[in-house]
């Protein structure tokens, strides 16, 4: 099977097949993620709640984007691998942000990166596209504006609202986004958006009627206990596989069964 690239995006999107993404955040889990055959890896910007234990993603650093990105393309052979581009590394201006991009793909080996905004960061996204930089535009839930939103609520309820979600839809597709991730918005709206737009759109909490999907990994498979999004399915609870065996090891030790002969040495 050949890397999975943005004319494969497209080319699903016409064809009228789901695509499939996961973030990942280190070499373990990408390497899982990529067996299991996922499209698109997104090396978000979550990393700072899930994996760091921050309260939002607004500290995370452009250098630790770019370690954790190093990680999870060491591991990928076929996916798509999507860096996150953090607070503040675009909304600076043109220069910063085609500077910031093309780290992801120069230094961490990624393919493409991801966006949080609509009209204002069109620009950018021209800007970066123009210099072989392709972009994933994000609108809906942003959560780099989480101050200015007022928490993680529901976007694009109202018939305003919705319209200007629309609006700022086509704003990012004209601009050259290659595709565009819906957040935390009404399906019939997201369903809506689809039909309008010739670029995919990858839903998260946006109901079924996108081109694609993508979740939180740890929200997954388990591993993330704070909080658990209405949109989220959890598969696995691999917390309480862990604590399990932490719990048998600790036990052993305790008890003087581990290291037994078999794991010893003669």
């Amino acid at each position: 099977m050949s890397v999975f690239t943005v004319q494969d995006f497209l080319k699903k999107k016409k064809e009228g097949r789901n695509i499939t993404m996961l973030t990942a955040y280190d070499y373990p889990f990408a390497r899982i993620v990529d067996e299991a055959g996922i499209d698109a890896v997104l090396v978000g910007d979550s990393l700072g709640m899930v994996v760091q234990g921050l309260e939002n993603t607004l500290p995370v650093t452009m250098d630790e984007m770019i370690y954790h990105t190093k990680l999870v393309t060491r591991a990928i052979k076929k996916a798509m691998v999507i860096g996150d581009m953090p607070f503040m590394s675009y909304q600076t201006g043109i220069y910063e942000s085609i500077k910031n991009a093309g780290r992801f793909l120069k230094e961490a080996g990624a393919s493409a990166v991801k966006m949080e905004g609509g009209a204002e960061i069109a620009e950018q996204i021209t800007a970066m596209t123009k210099s072989d930089i392709p972009v994933m535009a994000h609108i809906g839930l942003t959560p780099q504006s989480i101050h200015r939103m007022g928490g993680y609520k529901v976007q694009g309820k109202t018939e305003e609202a919705a319209k200007k979600l629309i609006e700022e839809a086509h704003i990012v597709e004209d601009a050259g986004a290659f595709s565009l991730l819906l957040e935390a918005i009404p399906m019939t709206l997201a369903k809506k958006i689809r039909e309008e737009l010739s670029i995919p759109t990858i839903g998260i909490g946006a109901g079924p009627h996108c081109d694609g999907q993508i979740l939180v990994l740890h929200d997954v498979i388990g591993l993330f206990e704070r909080f658990v999004p209405k949109f989220v399915k959890q598969y696995a609870n691999i917390k309480e596989e862990a604590l399990k065996a932490v719990k048998s090891y600790k036990e052993e030790i305790e008890k003087g069964i581990f290291p037994s002969d078999e794991q010893s040495f003669k």
